[in-house]
């Protein structure tokens, strides 16, 4: 059962980064020096999803359901678990593209208003 138990956790670090990825920016704005482990954590989102690339916590959970005699899967994290929340007809490469995009444009957003904000004196 060790392995079902590992699996399970996998699934749950990898919706705690994909937040972090998609949301990690607006930590960033309370405590910039997140920056150092946000910048390669979007980075990394953003070029899973633009390139159509699996994660390899998709594989490790995989592995994992495996060796506790469950069933793995062949699609992608997002796939398996977001997209039937978001889009119940499956996930396309276009799709992928916008996630992509959507990962670039808040964090550039982000980092683009952290230099104003230093900027801008206190209140």
């Amino acid at each position: 059962m060790p392995y079902a138990l590992l699996a399970d956790l996998m699934l749950l670090l990898h919706v705690g980064f994909i937040l972090f990825v998609v949301m990690g920016g607006v930590l960033v704005l309370l405590r910039p020096r997140l920056a150092w482990l946000h910048l390669p954590a979007a980075a990394w989102g953003a070029a899973v999803e633009l390139r159509g690339w699996f994660c390899p916590l998709t594989d490790l959970e995989n592995h994992w359901r495996l060796l506790a005699g469950r069933p793995g899967y062949d699609s992608s994290f997002i796939d398996r678990y977001l997209t039937p929340l978001i889009y119940p007809d499956g996930l396309t490469r276009d799709t992928q593209i916008v996630f992509g995009l959507i990962v670039l444009t808040i964090n550039l957003g982000v980092y683009g208003y952290l230099p104003w904000k230093k900027r801008t004196p206190p209140k």
